[in-house]
């Protein structure tokens, strides 16, 4: 449904940087899939030792992302699937008439560019939220192995459902919910996926600023700001700048109804 955030180590204070990510080294040596912490809850997740070693023939690849930067932008020609290793990504679309639209956030183990699969064109940008690294998965090669692995077929037929479902997802969050509905639903969403990569599911760092949830929940600054400190005030949350604590899930889950 909604994707963003990364692990509870301190947020990064530095400045956001220009940058982009094709000014920077686009290789680095190759870490094993089969010896990755992700391997568990990435595109490979459900393959036997002998399909992660072919896998890994193809994604030898690895990218680093300055924080600022952007992995690709929004119309550039379509080659490869990115598996984020490390850090978090948003994705963004542009309006006619230039106001920049905020469509997800992805965390470790995610994959950016399924979108891009129809129309052989990213339909939307990528910029990281934080110093990230990504793997490279050519297209072309993941179809073709994709072909001969039924079980990597299916993983990756899964994560486009997975993908349909979040934008239908975002379609309800926008167009019939309230305002503390959709930030208890986003907050949810956060903790459940916290959960998938291990991480302690009721106490992570916002690796977004509050404007950035807003742009993407369709709600003001303000309105966010606003709606923390009253689930604060209500017991709900407890937060610390970046820093938040899901202290009454059931009442969150309450708020949001037919979560």
């Amino acid at each position: 449904m909604m994707q963003t955030i990364a692990m509870t180590r301190p947020f990064s204070m530095m400045p956001a940087t220009v940058r982009s990510a094709a000014a920077a080294p686009h290789a680095k040596p190759a870490v094993a899939c089969s010896s990755c912490c992700l391997k568990g809850v990435c595109l490979p997740c459900d393959l036997g030792q002998s399909e992660l070693d072919s896998f890994d023939e193809i994604t030898t690849a690895k990218r680093r992302v300055a924080r600022g930067a952007s992995l690709y932008h929004s119309g550039e020609r379509f080659e490869s699937l990115f598996a984020v290793r490390s850090g978090s990504f948003k994705t963004v679309g542009v309006s006619r008439q230039g106001d920049e639209k905020i469509t997800g956030f992805h965390l470790p183990g995610e994959l950016l560019g399924l979108e891009a699969i129809s129309s052989d064109r990213y339909g939307y940008g990528s910029v990281a939220l934080e110093d990230s690294e990504v793997c490279i998965i050519p297209f072309t090669q993941l179809e073709q192995m994709a072909m001969s692995m039924p079980a990597l077929q299916h993983q990756l037929l899964r994560l486009l459902s997975g993908d349909i479902s979040r934008d239908q997802g975002l379609m309800l969050l926008l167009g019939s919910m309230s305002a503390e509905q959709r930030l208890s639903a986003f907050l949810l969403s956060l903790s459940r996926r916290h959960k998938r990569l291990g991480f302690a599911a009721n106490r992570f760092v916002l690796r977004m600023t509050r404007e950035e949830i807003g742009n993407y929940l369709g709600l003001t600054l303000e309105t966010v700001s606003r709606m923390l400190s009253r689930f604060q005030r209500e017991g709900l949350v407890a937060v610390q700048q970046r820093e938040i604590e899901l202290k009454n899930v059931d009442g969150l889950m309450d708020m949001v109804g037919h979560w």
